[in-house]
């Protein structure tokens, strides 16, 4: 019987371990990095008196995925590896030097097969811009898991934790717009123009309660005229005095002033905001017929319409890959509906960008209306016995399919998309 802690023949111990160390293996498929000194021992366990260098093989790079939770001031970035380990977590500056420490803190970990970014749209834009120009692969991950955050809490470390590993699980694979061409310049000029809109209409109405209310001569004036025609007058009241204060020793006379000095600002701001709109409304225009004069020949779409249509899409309208992931993220995509013994039935998709299911409604009645080949599609379907709002849904989808063919698509390079972790 062999004694314990005696070596068996072969170089193993009792258990089949090895009690020197093996040659590694040299081959490309496991890169050297480095070369340590190995010290020989003999088989009884003494120290070999000479020396042998032996080339080590440390572990290969390994492949990693970033996760990134975006605030205003700062950024927090986890990283873990194509296994899901977790291998460290920083916090970077929300500016131009921050983000290239965040990317170069990234690569020390191996190579980046994918950056998880949060709030691709808002505080995580130019961040997502910034790792786009570096040829990665940004995936947009907007809604936390929310199992994973009852159990273990809310902390930013545990956000970017959670953003990585919603890449590599895969349950997270949206594409981010590009929001840097003619489309973002759109978009921002559209907002701008709405702002501008509901403020004129604000002043608007805030001009005719002060209106409604003056003293009986300056209202009697004025009640009749139409929109326009009354802020034109409005604009050429003179109030008695600038200084009201002179004036409040008389109520009457100060009341008068009052209302006239208040009109006329308000006819002023009015004004100027109906300026502002003309002029962005040339300039949207402008681009949108430079971007999509396809859009802009189709039946039913106009330069609203095709702006809106943009506006969804992005300046990277490629990373929609089919026309039925148009419909869905206009929310004109059935949704299934069906538990146990009953199958096949579908409900109205609730979902999507509701700006652009809004235009496609629109594009579909103004086409009943006036367009031959869509009411000859109504009267058939309608003798089929399906109601005119199952017509609609049919239309609406019928046209996010042709919009979907004559977006405006640029060609990018391919980006590696496989995230399938490697084999242990």
């Amino acid at each position: 019987m062999q004694r314990r802690g005696a070596h068996r023949p072969g170089g193993t111990d009792l258990i089949g371990a090895w009690i020197r160390s093996p040659v590694t293996d040299l081959s490309s498929a496991r890169p050297v990095r480095s070369i340590r000194q190995i010290r020989q021992h003999s088989p009884h366990g003494r120290a070999d008196p000479s020396m042998t260098i032996q080339p080590v093989a440390e572990p290969p790079i390994s492949q990693v995925i970033g996760g990134i939770d975006t605030h205003k001031h700062t950024h927090y970035a986890a990283v873990v590896d194509d296994h899901g380990q977790l291998l460290g977590h920083h916090e970077f500056r929300a500016n131009d030097r921050g983000y290239r420490e965040l990317l170069a803190w990234i690569q020390t970990h191996g190579t980046i097969v994918a950056i998880g970014v949060e709030s691709t749209g808002s505080f995580g834009a130019t961040l997502t811009r910034f790792l786009t120009s570096q040829a990665l692969r940004v995936v947009e991950v907007n809604r936390p898991n929310r199992l994973a955050r009852r159990m273990d809490g809310k902390s930013d470390r545990l956000d970017a934790e959670q953003i990585a590993r919603a890449v590599l699980g895969q349950t997270s694979t949206a594409v981010p717009k590009a929001k840097s061409g003619t489309v973002e310049v759109i978009r921002t000029l559209r907002v701008t123009r709405a702002s501008a809109v509901k403020a004129r209409t604000q002043a608007f109405n805030t001009l005719w309660g002060v209106m409604i209310g003056a003293p009986s001569p300056l209202r009697d004036e004025l009640v009749m005229l139409t929109k326009r025609t009354l802020v034109n007058r409005c604009l050429r009241l003179r109030p008695e005095s600038d200084n009201l204060l002179a004036l409040i020793s008389e109520p009457g006379r100060l009341l008068m002033a009052g209302v006239k000095t208040a009109l006329r600002d308000l006819a002023r701001r009015w004004k100027s905001l109906d300026e502002e709109i003309k002029t962005l409304n040339t300039q949207i225009e402008a681009l949108v017929r430079a971007a999509a004069p396809e859009l802009l020949a189709l039946h039913g779409v106009g330069v609203e319409i095709a702006g809106q249509f943009l506006v969804t899409a992005g300046d990277n309208a490629e990373r929609i890959h089919s026309e039925a992931a148009f419909a869905k993220l206009c929310g004109v995509a059935p949704q299934p509906a069906s538990s146990g013994r009953t199958t096949g039935r579908h409900r109205l998709s609730r979902s999507g960008d509701r700006a652009a299911n809004s235009a496609l409604y629109i594009v579909t009645i103004v086409r009943i209306r006036h367009h031959q080949a869509t009411r000859d599609y109504v009267e058939r379907r309608t003798a089929k016995g399906l109601s005119k709002r199952e017509i609609i849904r049919c239309l609406k989808r019928y046209i996010a399919r042709e919009i979907y063919n004559n977006l405006p698509r640029l060609t990018t390079p391919d980006l590696p998309t496989d995230i399938t972790p490697t084999a242990a």
